[in-house]
């Protein structure tokens, strides 16, 4: 036996059915991602008119801390960022723009998680399906060709009992684009929401660095920050001794 009637008796045997049911479990699958995905963008939305004037405004009356409860308060990741950056401003920009960017490399990675498998699965899937097809395809001739009947039941019921074998097979081609397509949809529709979040990311961040950058210059009032000064142990000494002096 060579190796084409060996793989042909293995598609035989097998059939194409496990080809169906692996669409099945990927489609199942698929939905999932889609629900978990739109429910997890839909939970980051927010008015990022209103956070961005809440926060100039903010940064110009010199309250960082009133910026970062603002910025805490806010569930989209675009307040994440800058939140990272408001923690550092003390520091400086430059500080404060390390640390947004890191921020903002986190939040790609949440934004984009599971997103590869829709991609993946949205290219694919089509050819799981057609390969599901060639199996049935040769299910069918390998069935014809076993067939011991005379010429005249051969000439009526053959080519019918091809075509229905054909178009049985052809179904899995069509599972096979009825899960590519809903995939390759959302993700588009995610990968085009994540590209706007982060955009809308650069766009927040720039206000702060801009404000950083012009207290820096001396165009804006330094940043004051509600830290505790250490206790002053050395001016303490000097009392306690100055008094046992006495």
């Amino acid at each position: 036996m060579n190796l084409v009637s060996w793989l042909q008796r293995l598609m035989t045997n097998f059939g194409a059915g496990w080809v169906m049911w692996l669409l099945v479990v990927l489609s199942v699958l698929s939905v999932a991602v889609m629900l978990e995905r739109a429910w997890f963008y839909w939970s980051l939305r927010d008015d990022l008119a209103k956070l961005a004037h809440d926060l100039r405004e903010r940064l110009r009356a010199n309250d960082l801390d009133g910026a970062k409860k603002r910025m805490e308060s806010s569930p989209s990741a675009e307040a994440a960022v800058v939140s990272a950056g408001l923690l550092e401003a003390d520091r400086g920009a430059t500080a404060a723009e390390q640390a947004m960017q890191g921020a903002q490399a986190l939040q790609r990675i949440k934004l984009e998680r599971r997103l590869a498998f829709l991609g993946t699965l949205g290219n694919n899937a089509p050819f799981i399906g057609l390969f599901g097809t060639v199996i049935g395809v040769v299910q069918a001739f390998e069935a014809l060709s076993r067939q011991n009947v005379t010429a005249q039941t051969t000439g009526a019921m053959a080519p019918q009992e091809v075509m229905y074998a054909i178009a049985e097979a052809l179904v899995a081609t069509a599972v096979g684009l009825a899960v590519a397509i809903p995939a390759v949809v959302m993700f588009n529709v995610f990968q085009r929401h994540s590209k706007a979040i982060l955009a809308n990311t650069d766009a927040l961040t720039r206000v702060l660095l801009s404000h950083l950058s012009a207290v820096e210059a001396g165009f804006a009032p330094a940043i004051a920050t509600r830290r505790s000064d250490p206790p002053a142990r050395g001016k303490d000494k000097s009392q306690s001794r100055d008094s046992d002096e006495e």
